[in-house]
């Protein structure tokens, strides 16, 4: 049985994450809180955002930069920005 979460990224109900798929604090908000919808597109931005801008997940800076960008995007409502992507219309 699907699990049901209030969306804070959709504004609505929407099946949620089978387990915390991030450690910590955070993870457990992203967990009580993001859809498998949002999650999704929340990876395809992370995917985008880690080969434009060549990041290293063994580098904390690049870690750091990522968590925030994430942050913004699932609970602050901001578009991933990436110098010279324009998405297909």
């Amino acid at each position: 049985m699907a699990r049901t979460v209030f969306c804070e990224y959709l504004k609505k109900e929407a099946d949620g994450l089978d387990f915390q798929l991030y450690p910590g604090e955070l993870g457990k908000r992203i967990f009580d809180s993001i859809s498998k919808q949002a999650w999704g597109e929340w990876i395809k931005k992370q995917t985008m955002l880690v080969n434009e801008k060549k990041l290293n997940m063994m580098n904390p800076e690049h870690r750091k930069l990522l968590e925030t960008e994430m942050v913004n995007f699932l609970f602050e409502g901001k578009e991933i920005v990436i110098d010279g992507y324009k998405p297909v219309e």
